[in-house]
């Protein structure tokens, strides 16, 4: 099989790609680690490259670290999520922003998507539904 040259001088196998880049964003600490270890049980898939407590801070990290897609919480000190989606969008439109929140999607998906999110999920959905709508949204954003 082929082999391909990475950037950092890894090589390999063609047909072999980076595992998503993600970047978290939530004001509680454990729960970024619970998200950041439910991620990352499928290392070739999925890679957390940063994470941040609050909106402000995320557009920094975001900034540097250039994330295929970020992981965002509404409820948070300082700048919230909603304030966070349309500036993410402007600096980086080609990353995927799915935001995790405790809200019901009922009442927030509506607000959050008009605002730029690619996708809504609340908090307390299995991981594996949270990589798929992660997976689909990085697809979407890829693809246009």
């Amino acid at each position: 099989m082929p082999a391909r040259s990475e950037p950092s001088g890894v090589t390999m196998p063609a047909g072999e790609s980076e595992p998503i880049s993600v970047y978290l964003v939530d004001d509680v600490p454990e729960l970024r680690e619970l998200i950041r270890f439910g991620m990352e049980e499928e290392p070739a898939e999925f890679e957390v490259v940063g994470e941040a407590g609050d909106g402000r801070s995320a557009l920094e990290g975001i900034s540097e670290t250039m994330p295929a897609a970020v992981l965002l919480d509404l409820s948070m000190p300082d700048m919230d999520g909603l304030e966070a989606i349309p500036e993410i969008r402007r600096r980086r439109p080609g990353t995927a922003i799915i935001v995790l929140s405790g809200f019901s999607a009922d009442r927030m998906a509506g607000p959050a998507v008009e605002r730029g999110a690619d996708g809504y999920v609340e908090k307390g959905t299995p991981i594996e539904e949270l990589r798929r709508v992660t997976r689909d949204a990085v697809a979407l954003r890829t693809a246009a």
